[in-house]
């Protein structure tokens, strides 16, 4: 792959998913997109370049930037910030919408679905009487691969064994052979969607909870503050946003601040528009 093929597939990636991409990162290019040019019939990823260029061709560009999106993923995947959920910000939020008796959650940027899935078992396992509420869990990804296999509910012996409980294994999977699926009730509980965070969100209303982890760090600088400011419009004044691990410093001041007490998690900070 030439420089220039290089920073075709670079600014592609940034126009159509705010991916910020360095050119120590070639190799992951290169090692992600030789299957899809194999698909295709192209030789190199040059090839791949060149037909790119030459023709608009979405279905190439479409599993290009799928391939590039994949994140990595995993059930309960850090603990204490799940555990801050379960014990600060759900009792929180369940005693505030007592009267309305619903909560809508939003996890942006689900990958194949290990993040939506923990939150499902974590609202039933909450010890908090919701029943008769109106609970509502939307998951959405860029990659419409990831998307479907997230709907499916099946997941290895490998992935479930990367950080699921063995109590919520038993109570919430059925085993298959050496595969394990999501059981009925909590895989009904989510719903999942294609969806580009740089794209309009605006039919999706407002939730009490969005969890975008691990998105941020991967976009460039205007990608970050565009869907910074979706996450803010979409939740609610008393909501909780969820971040990855290394995100804080980015949401911060950003019409973003600090969950009292509870890293990890952030409220909207309405200060910085009326700073403006």
């Amino acid at each position: 792959m030439t420089p220039g093929d290089f920073r075709f597939f670079q600014e592609l990636l940034k126009k159509q998913a705010g991916l910020a991409l360095s050119f120590d990162k070639s190799y992951l290019l290169a090692t992600r997109l030789a299957p899809i040019a194999s698909t295709h019939g192209l030789r190199t990823m040059s090839d791949m370049a060149d037909a790119l260029r030459s023709a608009k061709n979405p279905e190439i560009e479409d599993a290009v930037v799928e391939a590039m999106m994949t994140g990595e993923t995993s059930f309960f995947r850090d603990v204490a910030p799940f555990e801050c959920l379960r014990q600060h910000v759900l009792p929180s939020l369940i005693k505030a919408r007592k009267d309305k008796k619903a909560l809508r959650v939003w996890s942006a940027g689900c990958s194949t679905g290990q993040e939506a899935y923990s939150l499902a078992i974590i609202l039933k396992e909450c010890g908090h009487d919701i029943s008769g509420w109106k609970v509502e869990i939307v998951a959405t990804d860029l990659s419409k691969a990831a998307v479907e296999q997230a709907r499916s509910g099946i997941y290895s012996q490998f992935d479930v064994q990367r950080g699921m409980p063995a109590k919520y294994l038993v109570r919430h999977f059925t085993q298959f052979g050496n595969m394990w699926h999501v059981k009925t009730e909590t895989k009904a509980a989510v719903s999942f969607r294609p969806l580009n965070l740089l794209g309009d969100t605006s039919a999706f209303g407002s939730f009490d909870i969005i969890l975008c982890r691990n998105v941020l760090s991967t976009l460039d600088m205007a990608a970050r503050e565009k869907v910074l400011l979706t996450l803010h419009e979409r939740l609610e004044p008393d909501g909780a946003l969820m971040l990855g691990a290394s995100e804080g410093s980015i949401a911060s001041g950003h019409h973003f601040k600090p969950y009292p007490r509870i890293p990890g998690i952030f409220v909207r900070d309405d200060s910085t528009f009326a700073a403006a």
